[in-house]
């Protein structure tokens, strides 16, 4: 009896490195991560149909699987549209199993502190492959506000928070990012004059700009520094500017609090130097 051929099985783009589908695998465990990897990338979420059809697999291949990530809470499905999508259990789970938890209890005081001196919001970005992801933020506590919410991807090449996160990290990580984050925006940024301003961003110590996608927002950020001196995050206000004069802290006086508490967060994670002008 002749062997049937197999199918060849697509790879897998993962973290920047492409991975044959298949090799050193556990299938189980390979068919979930492919699901998550898929859902992560496709918003609005996708159907059984979309995820086998996408995934180059059949319906009976996933179905279980799709199921038990349901059951557990790792997947939600829409019941009007019958769409599957990657449930917030991950970012909880991620949180809790990685750095960012330490990082996110040691600057949620701190960062609840800011929005009430300031009267704006202020989040905490995290480098994750070519993007920056909101890990968590804390809201204005008056009536008025811009929010980032928690599990945003951010573009670290256009970004307030990714030029911070860039300029502050080692060569080998920035080169790393930057790679990552033009293979997602399909495009390349001039090497000489991206790294002037990634220059500028470390002479001064924080970047300020206004946002790339709000008007009437300007984006201050500063960076987070672990034990070691390595970047952890970015600290950013989407300093929201009111019309009507009732706004007590201006922009500079803002930065300046800002200033202060991502050295508080700095100084909470062991950077001894963080207090240091």
């Amino acid at each position: 009896m002749a062997q049937a051929s197999k199918r060849k099985k697509p790879s897998i783009d993962r973290g920047g490195a492409t991975i044959p589908k298949g090799t050193y695998a556990v299938p189980a465990l390979d068919k979930a991560f492919d699901i998550i990897e898929l859902l992560a990338s496709t918003p609005g979420g996708a159907t059984m149909n979309d995820i086998a059809t996408r995934l180059g697999r059949s319906m009976g291949e996933l179905f279980r699987t799709v199921i038990v990530m349901e059951t557990r809470g790792l997947l939600q499905k829409s019941p009007e549209t019958d769409r599957y999508t990657v449930a917030y259990k991950f970012l909880d789970l991620a949180l809790r199993a990685t750095p960012a938890q330490d990082l996110t209890q040691a600057a949620a005081p701190p960062m609840q502190l800011l929005a009430s001196q300031i009267s704006q919001s202020c989040h905490l970005v995290v480098p994750n492959g070519g993007e920056g992801l909101v890990v968590y933020r804390q809201e204005n506590p008056g009536m008025r506000g811009f929010v980032v919410r928690v599990g945003t991807a951010v573009n670290l090449v256009r970004s307030c928070s990714g030029r911070v996160i860039l300029a502050f990290s080692d060569d080998q990580q920035r080169e790393r990012m930057i790679g990552l984050a033009e293979r997602l925006l399909r495009t390349r940024v001039d090497p000489m004059q991206f790294e002037s301003q990634l220059a500028a961003v470390r002479e001064r110590g924080f970047e300020r700009c206004a946002s790339p996608i709000t008007r009437g927002v300007t984006d201050i950020s500063y960076p987070i520094f672990g034990f070691y001196g390595n970047l952890m995050a970015a600290l950013t206000v989407p300093f929201l500017e009111l019309l009507d004069g009732s706004q007590k802290i201006g922009i500079d006086e803002a930065r300046r609090y800002l200033e202060n508490t991502a050295q508080t967060i700095s100084a909470t994670l062991g950077h001894h130097d963080s207090l240091k002008k």
